[in-house]
């Protein structure tokens, strides 16, 4: 008997399930921070604390991952993420993992990034356990609670805040034990694409949000001003950058070969109808941030 060629294939399971349940394709989101954080204050004078960098990197990991497995039990939970959602598949919606489950992962994810930031707060003191409490806090409420961000317009703020100013400016002051403004130009830089990923994300389920009461910003501001948006967040790093270069490293210039990607992307975001081309354009954007973010890094050491 011939194989029934519409059979769905079958459902990942193991460490593959947990792996795609974690949205590999964003972890970069929160790496990258930590990578020019580092490489800022090196760059500045500070000594190379490896161990700390490694445990910063791998906390940052666990947080996003425990972050994306909490939204992906909590939005099916709310009704909005079902099986025929527009974007990739979802462990819950996807029945791959019971809701418990999954919800069980986000927190044990959580707990190791927590038990690796008692080593951090031993390095860098009371303000980095401030910072660790209030990203894993963070990460939970995205999703969480009576009113999570990701149903406001506030959710690429929050990924600006967490995953550009936070992140660098934490892994800054891990290295050096102080912050500078650099640090804080160079975090806004970072977060900018970050949230653009956000942006695609919510562009492309803009009409299934509005209808599940999702006033995510792509829902409130429409189709034409969120591409608008989106420009801004892709094409606003590159100003910083040449901003970072004036006030004390030229070497991030170097980050300006990123451009021409950039401006593919926004040309890209117009021409995309269908949920197909704009999860490509997810994908691509957070690419973006990696090239942007690896050649700011090593610009500043040069």
């Amino acid at each position: 008997m011939k194989p029934d060629a519409t059979a769905l294939p079958a459902p990942p399971r193991g460490w593959r399930l947990w792996w795609l349940a974690a949205r590999p394709k964003t972890l970069t989101l929160a790496a990258v921070p930590v990578l020019v954080g580092c490489a800022l204050a090196w760059a500045e004078g500070a000594g190379h604390a490896w161990l700390a960098a490694a445990v910063a990197f791998i906390a940052a990991l666990l947080i996003q991952a425990g972050t994306n497995l909490h939204n992906d039990t909590a939005d099916f939970e709310r009704g909005n993420d079902r099986a025929d959602r527009i974007g990739p598949a979802r462990a819950t919606a996807s029945g791959w993992a019971s809701p418990a489950a999954v919800r069980r992962a986000a927190i044990i994810a959580f707990a190791i990034a927590f038990a690796g930031g008692t080593y951090l707060v031993y390095v860098g003191g009371w303000p980095i356990f401030i910072v660790g409490v209030v990203s894993i806090a963070a990460g939970w409420a995205y999703s969480g609670g009576p009113r999570p961000i990701s149903y406001t317009p506030l959710g690429e703020l929050f990924v600006l805040v967490f995953f550009g100013l936070v992140a660098v400016a934490g892994s800054y002051y891990l290295q050096s034990g102080h912050l500078t403004l650099t640090a804080l130009v160079a975090g806004v830089a970072v977060g900018c694409p970050a949230a653009a990923v956000l942006m695609v994300n919510n562009y492309r389920d803009l009409d299934t949000d509005r209808a599940a009461g999702r006033r995510t910003l792509a829902a409130v501001l429409g189709r034409d001003r969120a591409r608008h948006a989106y420009a801004a967040m892709i094409l606003a790093p590159f100003a910083i950058a040449v901003a970072l270069a004036a006030m004390a490293h030229p070497g991030a210039l170097l980050s300006l070969l990123a451009l021409p990607n950039g401006v593919g992307l926004v040309r890209q975001l117009g021409r995309a109808a269908d949920g197909a081309a704009l999860n490509e354009m997810l994908g691509a954007t957070a690419r973006q941030q990696v090239i942007f973010g690896i050649l700011l890094a090593v610009g500043v050491q040069i």
